[in-house]
């Protein structure tokens, strides 16, 4: 059971000292009234904030090109990409 635990405290560590760790501890900052500015009507979508972080973790985890970072937050859609603008540093790369 230890193992696994290391195994998640190593990779939260990669993503959080990788490639763009300013920039997810950045998205991970966004207050729910941030996130809501750019949500349809008022309504949170926590879902896609989330997968919105993963892409980043996981791209910071694996230090991906900027181009694949882009690609993966627009895949998402246009919501995650209003969110994302929210952050200086990946407003500049979309």
């Amino acid at each position: 059971m230890l193992n696994r635990f290391d195994d998640l405290f190593g990779e939260a560590d990669a993503a959080f000292s990788g490639t763009y760790k300013s920039q997810l501890n950045d998205l991970m900052g966004l207050s729910k009234s941030e996130i809501e500015e750019v949500t349809p009507n008022g309504l949170t979508d926590m879902s896609i904030y989330n997968k919105l972080i993963e892409v980043v973790k996981q791209a910071s985890k694996d230090n991906i090109s900027q181009a694949d970072l882009i690609t993966n937050i627009k895949s998402l859609g246009e919501i995650a990409i209003k969110i994302a603008e929210k952050v200086p540093a990946l407003a500049a790369l979309l």
